[in-house]
């Protein structure tokens, strides 16, 4: 099946795998790598030997230098976890969200709290924070549905700012591009939806009058702050500064992490072979990204090398040729909004942001048009995967998601608003 018919034949094949991976129907990750291989052996493209092209040689290639920096960045949360320090972090990112705004702060920051760790792990899981914020928020005045909404929004700092969803990194490394900048720009789109969502739940609070009790309001911080070790706060918060210190350097992101880690040992006291062994298990949470990162970009490969990128790209070409970026912004925006998945829109995303490429868009400019279309969008519908609002609303009293679906809309279609502006502006740079 060698030569023009065989071509056909795996593009077609290949169509079917993207399609199977938008439904959802079938699991994300074998789906690709099996119709990857699939598609390119279909193709005439052996699967090992000499020949310069290979199906195992189109495997190795999906060992992107990205897989490193992520590797050290989950070195530095393995032992940040263990050290107890990230729970001190999270307790006092609380007390400041309480200073600047009360009830709503208090849910914001429980939000920002789980986003950051989301940003580092590749997996955000709003309701580890919800537990204590959500009930606290609530008692503090905001309505129920307006605090699971804000804290769900932990999503979006999570997967746009973050260093190890799957799709982020598929789409990094499709388009060659670092880390740096790209979280900066995505933590301000993340930032963005919860601070709109912050001005009406304020608003609301404001309008109906409501004030706290002062012996209410000290209980509620108190079992806040019982949660936590009674470690310094300066000695937590500084490793991520050598962190951010890192990474506006310029040092390879790798080894900025295990600086972090070490600098988290000495401020600890954490004996050194405990804390070598806490990092590396921080590493294991790499297993699900690294195999989805690995089938993604396999994935990415065999489209090129069996000439779909070619065939799409003759068909979407006026458009493309205009203005490839926001066509591409607008592409992972529809994408999201269909699958309600940023995972899932990897089907889409990655093959059209090789055409747009290809036909010669800067490769940041693309990417981040392809990233924050996609992950802030992806939650409009029902609140996002299931690690989102469905998690936080049953630790949230009295709190429905459909509701609180409702309430995050509005601030999902603003923080939207303000990708496509980066995104524009990125274009004129």
């Amino acid at each position: 099946m060698e030569g023009g018919f065989g071509t056909i034949v795996a593009q077609g094949v290949m169509l079917g795998t993207l399609f199977l991976m938008i439904t959802g129907k079938t699991p994300l990750y074998l789906t690709a790598i099996i119709g990857a291989s699939l598609s390119a052996t279909i193709a005439g493209i052996p699967l090992t030997g000499e020949a310069p092209l290979t199906v195992a040689k189109l495997l190795v290639s999906g060992l992107n230098p990205v897989l490193v920096d992520m590797t050290g960045i989950l070195l530095f949360i393995g032992v940040l976890k263990s050290t107890g320090y990230l729970d001190i972090v999270v307790r006092d990112v609380v007390r400041i969200g309480d200073r600047l705004g009360g009830g709503v702060g208090v849910a914001v920051a429980g939000g920002l709290a789980a986003g950051c760790i989301g940003a580092l792990t590749g997996f955000t899981q709003p309701v580890v924070t919800a537990i204590v914020t959500a009930p606290a928020a609530v008692r503090l005045g905001v309505t129920p549905n307006k605090t699971a909404g804000i804290i769900a929004h932990a999503g979006h700092i999570g997967n746009l700012a973050g260093f190890t969803h799957p799709t982020q990194v598929a789409i990094l490394a499709t388009a060659g591009v670092g880390y740096g900048l790209f979280n900066v720009l995505g933590l301000v789109v993340g930032l963005s939806v919860f601070a709109a969502s912050a001005w009406r739940a304020s608003r609301a609070l404001r309008l109906s009058g409501f004030s706290v009790d002062p012996a209410a309001h000290g209980a509620v911080l108190r079992e806040i702050a019982s949660r936590s070790p009674t470690d310094s706060s300066v000695r937590a918060f500084f490793p991520f500064l050598v962190l951010c210190a890192g990474f506006i350097a310029g040092l390879p992101v790798f080894l900025v992490g295990v600086l972090a880690a070490v600098v988290t040992m000495l401020l600890s006291g954490a004996p050194a072979r405990k804390a070598e062994a806490d990092m590396i298990r921080g590493v294991g949470l790499v297993a699900t990204p690294l195999v989805a990162t690995l089938g993604f970009l396999f994935l990415s490969n065999v489209i090129r090398e069996i000439g779909l990128v070619d065939v799409l790209a003759g068909i979407v070409e006026p458009l493309v040729s205009a203005a490839p970026v926001t066509v591409m912004f607008a592409v992972a925006c529809v994408t999201a909004f269909v699958t309600q998945s940023y995972g899932a829109s990897v089907a889409v995303i990655v093959p059209f942001l090789q055409i747009v490429l290809e036909a010669g868009a800067d490769p940041f400019d693309a990417a981040f048009a392809a990233a924050s279309g996609a992950a802030v969008i992806q939650c409009f519908l029902t609140g996002g995967p299931v690690a989102a609002l469905s998690t936080v609303v049953p630790v949230t009293p009295g709190a429905e998601l459909k509701e609180a679906n409702a309430f995050q809309r509005p601030s999902i279609l603003f923080g939207t608003g303000v990708a496509l502006a980066i995104t524009m502006v990125l274009t004129l740079l």
